[in-house]
């Protein structure tokens, strides 16, 4: 299975439900970085080395990604974005279908589960085409839906970030995206405690993990 999650949105916890799906799958799982930000939410340090987004502006084969994996736990294993800085030129559509190819080769072959953090945005489109789910991470927010369905990336389900006192509920985010909600996630001041310092690996919120097991299951 692969999975992708995007938001329409800044600040919608996009990062941290993948890493939390990943964290919270049965199975060997993988998460892979599209924003740069997972090292941060993981309490990793910054890779020196390279990741996805290099060998997204190369030819090289996909046999390369998998030297390209850092393990974050006995079962889980994080594919970095990128090493330095400076801008990424736009990849090729066939060397993001590459990618989905051997994401889903990764999976099949362990049994396993892939989840991919593709930030704020409209996703790649070949991208899209080439996964499983495409999950929209967003809160119960009259802004973040708009633009949400102006996007022209459409969902196949929902993770719903619920802040107390929004008067939009569950109903009314499916029913202004055409998509179910898939998993409800509670504001729970020790996920924001346990990013800070750094242990969402090895500490996942037990609260964080019951509202993802379904879904990354």
């Amino acid at each position: 299975m692969v999975t992708l999650c995007w938001a329409a949105k800044g600040g919608s916890g996009t990062t941290v439900v993948a890493a939390s799906m990943a964290l919270a799958s049965p199975r060997p799982s993988l998460v892979v970085d599209l924003d740069g930000e997972l090292p941060a939410v993981l309490g990793l340090p910054e890779p020196l080395r390279p990741g996805v987004g290099d060998w997204l502006a190369t030819g090289t084969g996909t046999t390369h990604l998998d030297d390209l994996l850092i393990e974050i736990a006995p079962t889980t294993w994080l594919l970095p974005w990128r090493s330095g800085s400076g801008p990424l030129a736009v990849p090729a559509d066939d060397r993001w279908r590459q990618l989905a190819g051997w994401l889903h080769d990764w999976a099949d072959h362990r049994d396993g589960e892939v989840v991919i953090d593709a930030g704020t945005g409209t996703p790649s489109r070949p991208l899209v085409d080439g996964v499983d789910r495409a999950v929209l991470v967003t809160r119960p927010c009259f802004l973040s839906l708009r633009r949400a369905v102006r996007d022209s990336t459409r969902p196949t389900g929902v993770v719903l970030v619920d802040e107390p006192g929004r008067s939009l509920r569950r109903r009314d985010v499916e029913h202004a995206l055409g998509a179910p909600v898939d998993a409800v996630v509670a504001v729970d001041p020790a996920i924001a405690r346990a990013v800070d310092a750094g242990l969402l690996a090895t500490r996942l919120p037990r609260s964080l993990g019951r509202d993802l097991r379904g879904l990354a299951a």
